[in-house]
């Protein structure tokens, strides 16, 4: 996600709005929150959305629309016609197009690719939820979350050897994004939403799919061309991971490094 360049960049009235949010989420760790579905279709929001999607380049989805496109038709017509179908309740997100990107070993991983309409959308429930979650997340946790980098994540690392902290714990999540149960996603979501409207909205974008073997021969992607939610979803996953392990008190100071890594679905 976009980082500190994101942050700087954003509207003043939805970074206000994000402000508020996440203030009143590290107040009250076990708050619920609601009313949320209203700022979702909010124009502001979606224009912010809008903004970061383009930002970020990505490939068209299934239907094959792209940037250059929406902005030949009209930015606005868009916008305008995801608020209405959002608070109407009428919005049916397309099914994500399918790519295989390449991996070292002669594998290949899957990448899903929402239209650009469904990016904005997925955007936009990012923009208003993400306040909520972050402040939740461990302050060790450094993948997918704005203004952190691999760098912060190493600096942390060299941070850690200097306090005589050796022993690693690898977790990988083995084929996250096409193993991940959304019932279960969906009730840590609940765990600080009741806003019924907005987990409605995240139902509907978790169910979206695609078939694969179109774009069998097409030209590697970048990851940022991947869906919105999908990068939240793998942060929330990450988080309760990473609560377990803090829970059973694994931070051992002394002794020869050692590495441990466990493959979980």
């Amino acid at each position: 996600m976009g980082g500190t360049e994101e942050m700087t960049n954003t509207s003043i009235g939805v970074q206000e709005l994000r402000t508020r949010i996440g203030e009143k989420a590290k107040a009250d760790p076990q708050h619920r929150f609601w009313g949320l579905y209203t700022h979702v279709w909010k124009l502001d929001v979606l224009r912010e959305a809008y903004r970061l999607a383009k930002q970020n380049n990505g490939a068209p989805g299934v239907d094959g629309v792209t940037f250059e496109r929406v902005e030949r038709e009209g930015v606005e017509l868009l916008l305008e016609s995801l608020s209405r179908e959002l608070r109407e309740k009428s919005y049916e997100p397309l099914p994500c197009r399918h790519v295989n990107i390449p991996k070292e070993g002669g594998k290949v991983r899957g990448l899903k690719i929402p239209a650009i309409r469904d990016r904005v959308v997925q955007g936009a429930v990012r923009l208003i939820l993400e306040p909520i979650f972050e402040a939740d997340f461990q302050p060790g946790s450094y993948g997918y979350r704005p203004g952190r980098s691999a760098h912060d994540a190493l600096e942390r690392v060299r941070v850690g050897l200097c306090k005589q902290l050796h022993r690693v714990i690898d977790l990988d999540l083995k084929s996250y994004f096409d193993t991940v149960r959304h019932d279960l996603l969906l009730s840590k979501i609940a765990r600080r939403i009741r806003d019924d409207d907005v987990l409605w909205l995240c139902k509907r974008i978790l169910k979206a799919s695609g078939k694969r073997g179109a774009d069998a021969d097409a030209e590697p992607l970048p990851q940022r061309a991947r869906g919105e939610i999908d990068s939240a979803s793998r942060r929330l996953r990450m988080h309760s991971k990473q609560s377990v392990v803090l829970a059973k008190g694994i931070q051992i100071r002394l002794g020869k490094p050692s590495f441990h890594k466990q493959n979980r679905k």
